[in-house]
C-alpha cells in the first residue's frame, strides 16, 4: 500500500496472558491450599488450649480463611487495555528554509 508504514516490530510470546484454563488450574490450586490450611489451624487451636492466646490467635486465622479462598479462587486478572492503533501519527515536516527557484512560463 502506498503512503502506509508496516510496523515490523515483533510480538514477544512471553507477553501473552496465560491461556484461560492455566488461570483456572492456578486458582483452583490457590483454593485447594487455603481451604486445606483451615483444618490444621483449627486442630492446632484444639491442641493448644493450655495456651489461650495461641488457640484464640489460631481461631482467628481460620476463620476468614473460607471467606479468602473464595474471593482469590473468583478473580480473574485484570484484562489488558489494548487499543488497536490504526492510525499512527506523521511526524509533521517542515518545509526547507532556503529558497525555490519560480518557473514561470
Amino acid at each position: 500500500m502506498k503512503g502506509s508504514q508496516r510496523d515490523d516490530t515483533p510480538v514477544l510470546i512471553t507477553e501473552a496472558a496465560p491461556s484461560y484454563d492455566d488461570q483456572h488450574a492456578a486458582r483452583r490450586r490457590k483454593y485447594a491450599i487455603m481451604m486445606s490450611l483451615r483444618f490444621p489451624f483449627l486442630i492446632a487451636a484444639g491442641l493448644s488450649y493450655q495456651v489461650p492466646w495461641l488457640a484464640v490467635l489460631l481461631v482467628l486465622l481460620s476463620v476468614p480463611l473460607p471467606w479468602m479462598a473464595v474471593l482469590i479462587a473468583n478473580d480473574r486478572p485484570p484484562r489488558k487495555a489494548e487499543k488497536a492503533s490504526w492510525f499512527r501519527r506523521r511526524q509533521s515536516r517542515a518545509l526547507e528554509a532556503r529558497q525555490h527557484p519560480v518557473i514561470n512560463t
